[in-house]
């Protein structure tokens, strides 16, 4: 099927182009901060009816993840995917022009982010990673869909009704939409995934369990999209025909996830509340 005609810039505002992928970032931290405020807001939700903090500084906490996104996503490219180039061409780390952000970059620095945030305020640590877990999806679905609008990150040939000829592919043959793979299982599907545990099981009241559910739930769906999905041309597969740093980088959430859903489980549970 041919590629769908949009434009990846949204709009232009004299010489200023703004581009899907920046508002994919953007919209994806201010709607999840927006979500992220109902789940604090419901104090019932969390151990002993304390969420990490209060439901009125996640608007703080937006500009922190805004910061740590960026900064954790170009560093993660920068040592994962590139190292060889930036240290041979040190002024380009800062030019993001070209692309290159790590996902598991960006949410390292999340992660630090939001440690150092809680903590600031006395809240519990485990639980600020359980409420990243619960609202980071809105971000993936969106930037996922904006790296299929700038026709990148495009996967292997195929001979699939749904494959999609991208204009930016110099073979010009039908691929997997890997972006809409990645939007539907580790955005639109995980999202669900985490919301029946933090409203129907009320795992919020075992700080850990809901970012182990996600540490899971992501690595898994992108170790399943990375066999069909194009490796970076600078690094290309890195054994066998198949494993791609990609996979190799989200078998440690997977691990970490096993780990925090099973402490989280043998803990006791609060009582419950609203």
């Amino acid at each position: 099927m041919p590629f769908p005609d949009i434009n990846p810039v949204a709009f232009a505002i004299g010489p200023l182009a703004v581009r899907w992928y920046a508002l994919g970032y953007l919209f994806g931290v201010g709607l999840g901060a927006a979500y992220g405020y109902r789940l604090l807001a419901n104090t019932g939700l969390w151990h002993k009816g304390q969420p990490p903090f209060k439901a009125p500084d996640i608007w703080d906490f937006a500009f922190w993840t805004m910061l740590a996104i960026v900064i954790g996503g170009r560093a993660g490219y920068v040592l994962f995917y590139n190292l060889p180039f930036y240290l041979a061409n040190p002024t380009e780390i800062i030019n993001t022009l070209d692309g290159g952000m790590s996902y598991h970059g960006g949410m390292i620095g999340l992660m630090i982010a939001a440690i150092v945030f809680t903590r600031s305020k006395g809240g519990n640590w485990l639980s600020a990673l359980d409420l990243i877990a619960s609202v980071s999806t809105i971000g993936i679905f969106l930037v996922r869909i904006a790296n299929f609008i700038n026709a990148e990150l495009y996967g292997a040939p195929t001979t699939l009704p749904w494959g999609v000829i991208f204009p930016t592919d110099p073979d010009l043959v039908p691929r997997h939409p890997s972006q809409l793979y990645e939007a539907a299982l580790e955005g639109l599907l995980l999202f669900l995934v985490i919301r029946v545990f933090t409203h129907v099981f009320y795992s919020l009241r075992r700080p850990g369990m809901v970012a182990g559910i996600f540490g899971i739930g992501y690595g898994l769906s992108r170790i399943a999209v990375e066999f069909v999905r194009l490796p970076d041309p600078q690094l290309g597969y890195l054994w066998g025909g198949w494993l791609t740093m990609g996979m190799l980088l989200s078998l440690p959430p997977v691990l970490a996830g096993i780990g925090l859903v099973v402490y989280a489980g043998t803990r006791k549970q609060s009582p419950l509340r609203g």
